[in-house]
């Protein structure tokens, strides 16, 4: 065949290919089948196709728009917009009239707030943004004017000296208010140098990831089940990590550390890759993968003991959501709307699972089979008044926030020796925390260190305001936001522009800052294992990438 002539084209229901000269082959429908059968069907050279892919990701604006994505309703977008912000301007209204201090203060404070929160979905906005915004939001301005409004200003956690005065609202509000607006200033001149507005067109930067992805998808799939089940299954017979519990056991060799890693965010992490070669590259309308991402956020958060499912996979599908729009790829309002009854569903029951193991303590793996069999104890659990007993702080007051901010900004001690001793703090699984035994009347005193290792956290803006001075605490806050922006940069660089996983790893490092405080020179153990899990992407891409013969974009600019 002649260079410039056609390349002939079988044509099928599940193959749509736009056909160019013979090295400009593009294809808009996922491959099924054997990769050897491919090159066959499409009578093309791997490396012809694979070369074209890199063009294409170097030169996306050669792309041809083929599929829009399918933004919801106009005016189902503005009904949700009028209404949460009508929500909003009534609880303000309402915790204006009961507030005891000034209330411009308060009112300074609800902007500054709300202002976060606008700045984390703006169209410049990065993951980071949305995730500490959410965090904070949630923390700081929900709790505080839920608690005002309705609740005389009586906090659920422990708030050390604070007296509920007018005074020590003031302080404290001002403290908050310091701390968010250095957030604020980030995000905004971070929008000048870095967003994902108008990255779009990108087929794939990680060929080699991908064509292992494409050749061996059951496998994958199978053994991405397999691992999810494993580390869940022997975490709970074990007890290496969970939530609260001291550990039964630790494993040689680091191995209780690589247990935590996947639990956290290391199975999550593939689950992100997996969605993105899935929904992105191969454009697919399946359920199985996404189900396969939520089952992997039940068991690993039932294993744990924790109630935190949420937090990863709304991150993880909000990054997909994010990387559909970008990409420009048209999914029925229907996927969202189904996967989100799925989740719904899938989170309720990990919470009724999880409170009934909180409830009935640390027992051995066998011993809580046994335990679940009996029908009192699961008609007691399924009961409203348990479930209401367990979750109703949950979702308003065990976000970390403002009471650790009330604590340090009406205690007596703040002070630079303050700020140096809770530097030397270290993680003690038998212990307390510095914050408990010096800022505030801990509950978490009496408790059988034996079993459990509860403690409290006083949060990022407490943490830094231990010296007293609003300026650090300012540069402080400056240096946490350029943290965030400049870590989600690295994942996005490094993890072939992943925006699904950009998310996640951009949730797990806002919800380190949001409850930041305990042990927290140790907090390189997070950013390293995050490191180590990028690298180890970005390793195994530049291997199969090698011995396919081609490099990634990515790949080739760090060899120039």
């Amino acid at each position: 065949m002649q260079r410039g002539s056609r390349v002939p084209i079988r044509y099928s229901r599940s193959t749509s290919c736009i056909p160019m000269r013979r090295d400009s082959f593009i294809c808009s429908r996922p491959w099924t089948g054997p990769a050897d059968q491919y090159w066959a069907r499409l009578s093309i050279a791997p490396h012809a196709l694979a070369l074209r892919m890199v063009q294409i990701c170097v030169q996306p604006n050669r792309l041809p728009r083929m599929t829009l994505f399918k933004n919801l309703p106009t005016w189902l977008n503005r009904a949700a917009y009028y209404l949460f912000f009508g929500i909003v301007g009534l609880l303000t209204l309402k915790a204006y009239e009961q507030y005891s201090g000034h209330g411009y203060i308060y009112l300074l404070f609800t902007v500054i707030s709300n202002s976060l929160l606008y700045l984390g979905f703006r169209k410049k906005a990065i993951f980071f943004d949305a995730a500490i915004g959410v965090f904070f939001w949630l923390g700081f301005w929900l709790k505080t004017t839920i608690r005002i409004a309705f609740l005389n200003g009586v906090f659920h956690e422990a708030v050390g000296n604070f007296d509920g005065s007018g005074a020590a609202f003031d302080r404290g509000l001002l403290v908050s208010s310091c701390g968010l607006l250095a957030l604020v200033v980030v995000a905004v001149i971070r929008g000048h140098f870095f967003s994902y507005a108008g990255k779009r067109g990108q087929i794939s930067t990680q060929p080699g990831l991908f064509k292992l992805y494409q050749s061996n998808r059951k496998y994958i799939l199978a053994t991405f089940v397999l691992l999810c089940a494993g580390v869940a299954i022997s975490n709970v017979y074990l007890g290496i990590y969970q939530r609260g519990e001291v550990s039964s056991m630790i494993l040689p060799f680091g191995l209780s550390g690589i247990y935590k890693w996947l639990l956290l965010f290391g199975l999550a992490s593939f689950g992100a890759i997996i969605l993105q070669f899935e929904y992105v590259i191969c454009k697919r309308n399946s359920y199985l993968v996404a189900i396969l991402v939520l089952l992997e956020g039940l068991l690993s958060n039932v294993s744990m003991l924790s109630r935190g499912m949420v937090l990863n996979s709304v991150a993880t599908f909000f990054g997909l959501f994010k990387s559909l729009q970008c990409n420009l790829i048209a999914v029925k309002f229907r996927f969202f709307a189904t996967i989100a009854v799925i989740f719904l569903t899938l989170f309720l029951s990990s919470l009724l699972i999880v409170s009934y193991l909180r409830y009935y303590g640390p027992v051995k793996f066998d011993e809580k089979v046994a335990a679940i069999s009996s029908i009192s104890d699961v008609q007691h659990v399924a009961s409203s008044g348990f479930i209401s007993s367990q979750t109703d702080a949950l979702f308003i007051d065990r976000w970390v926030g403002v009471e650790g901010v009330f604590a340090v900004s009406s205690s007596k001690k703040e002070g630079w020796d303050l700020w140096r001793n809770a530097w030397r703090e270290t993680y003690a699984e038998r212990g307390t925390s510095f914050y408990d035994l010096n800022l505030i009347q801990s509950p978490y005193l009496i408790t059988d260190l034996s079993k459990h290792h509860y403690i409290s956290l006083p949060g990022v803006i407490a943490f830094f305001f231990y010296p007293g001075s609003f300026p650090f605490l300012f540069f402080c806050m400056l240096l946490v936001g350029a943290i965030g922006a400049l870590t989600e940069i690295v994942v996005y660089k490094m993890s072939g522009k992943n925006l699904i996983l950009c998310s996640l790893l951009a949730q797990v490092v806002a919800f380190r800052f949001a409850s930041f405080g305990y042990a927290p020179s140790q907090s390189y153990l997070l950013f390293g294992s995050l490191i180590l899990n990028l690298v180890f992407i970005y390793g195994a891409e530049r291997l199969l990438s090698r011995s396919s013969g081609f490099l990634s974009p990515a790949l080739q600019n760090n060899q120039k």
